[in-house]
């Protein structure tokens, strides 16, 4: 399997891609963006494996998936590749430097060292300005990648120095045959799951294989249904933040295994051996890496749960105004359509403000509690208000 297999509905990027893991001379910074389910990081590291790739036959495809390179960058354990992001609201001064000096080293075992740094849109300014130099003068063999939702949230200085690449959001379908092709489930089964997470892959998959992660959607998505009075508004807030934070600790449980059993098939070892003294620090590194994306994993879950939210607004908007299109949420449909009697599509429209509001107090560090309360104050009770 291909590392590139996974980036479906992205042909034109992985052709790009592929042409410049090809080339032998690839540009040094590249920009990659697309909004949150487009699969940015996941194509910051193919190409990564893709640049490295111990597969050198001719007429092949670089990035073979195979090789043990592959495998490593894949478990996030390759020493020459560095997958960085931050579980603060902005990137500090001293990570950047840190980055910038990293970029210096000669690659180990491998042709490049590759630099990705996840969500650069968080970067300040001055922190930008420290990696500006870096990205204008690199050393011959690191190549840095950035990525964020959109050209936009990157400072002018660096979006004019990097190669852009554009992501977009896979359609339905074709989520949904990667998740027959690759998981084994029925096209019913594909369906639902590629529907219900608005076509991101990863959400998709988690949703089709874990039911209890199917259990907390539900009950998200439910709360504007079943809650009526501003007191429950207040107890929603506060489920509304509890299952994002068990939602958080379920995924972020079963990625730490996920790349443990990689790195773990990567390097050789039974899934039962016990760990050679000199390989330890690998697996220190994961578990490192797991626990500081364990604060940033609960504003992502938040985050994952609004747009669930944004959803039900959606779905009530397509009933009000007739659109006669499948609805995200069409295992709902007969509540959806009693709600939509409920409220205008104006306010429909005003919940969704909310919403969004919501999601952007939540990268201002308001703490979740206060930022639900607020949202379901402004959300829920809109229909007796009304």
């Amino acid at each position: 399997m291909n590392v590139f297999d996974e980036l479906v509905g992205q042909a034109p990027v992985v052709e790009q891609l592929v042409a410049a893991a090809s080339s032998g001379a690839p540009t040094h910074a590249w920009l990659f963006t697309g909004p949150p389910g487009s699969g940015r990081s996941n194509a910051a590291r193919a190409f990564a494996a893709a640049l490295n790739c111990e597969a050198t036959a001719p007429g092949a495809t670089p990035g073979c998936g195979q090789c043990k390179t592959c495998q490593l960058i894949a478990a996030g354990g390759h020493p020459s590749v560095s997958m960085v992001s931050t579980e603060n609201v902005t990137y500090r001064i001293e990570d950047v430097r840190e980055l910038v000096t990293t970029a210096q080293d000669r690659p180990q075992g491998a042709r490049w060292r590759v630099i990705v740094v996840e969500d650069a849109d968080r970067m300040t300014e001055r922190a930008t300005n420290v990696l500006l130099k870096a990205i204008e003068e690199p050393p011959p063999q690191t190549i840095w990648v950035l990525c964020a939702p959109s050209p936009a949230d990157v400072l002018v200085t660096i979006r004019s120095r990097c190669r852009q690449v554009s992501l977009r959001i896979p359609p339905t379908d074709e989520v949904a045959r990667l998740l027959i092709e690759r998981d084994g489930l029925s096209p019913d089964q594909a369906a639902f799951a590629a529907r219900i997470s608005q076509n991101h892959i990863g959400v998709a998959r988690r949703l089709a294989a874990d039911p209890e992660a199917r259990r907390r959607r539900e009950q998200v998505v439910s709360l504007p249904l079943r809650v009526r009075t501003a007191s429950q508004a207040v107890l929603a807030a506060a489920e509304l933040v509890k299952t994002a934070q068990d939602d958080a600790a379920a995924e972020s449980e079963v990625r730490l295994a996920k790349d443990q059993e990689q790195l773990r098939r990567s390097l050789g070892l039974e899934p039962e051996e016990k760990i050679p003294a000199k390989l330890r620090s690998q697996f220190k590194r994961l578990e490192e890496e797991n626990t500081r994306r364990a604060k940033r994993a609960v504003a992502d879950a938040l985050d994952r749960t609004l747009i669930d939210l944004a959803a039900v607004y959606r779905d009530v908007l397509s009933l009000k105004l007739g659109a006669g299109v499948e609805l995200i949420n069409e295992q709902l449909r007969r509540e959806l359509t009693d709600y939509a009697g409920q409220i205008s599509a104006e306010q429909a429209l005003q919940c969704l403000d909310a919403l969004n509001a919501a999601r952007l107090r939540i990268t201002q560090n308001v703490p979740p509690a206060l930022a639900m309360e607020a949202l379901m104050m402004q959300v829920i009770p809109r229909r007796i208000r009304g």
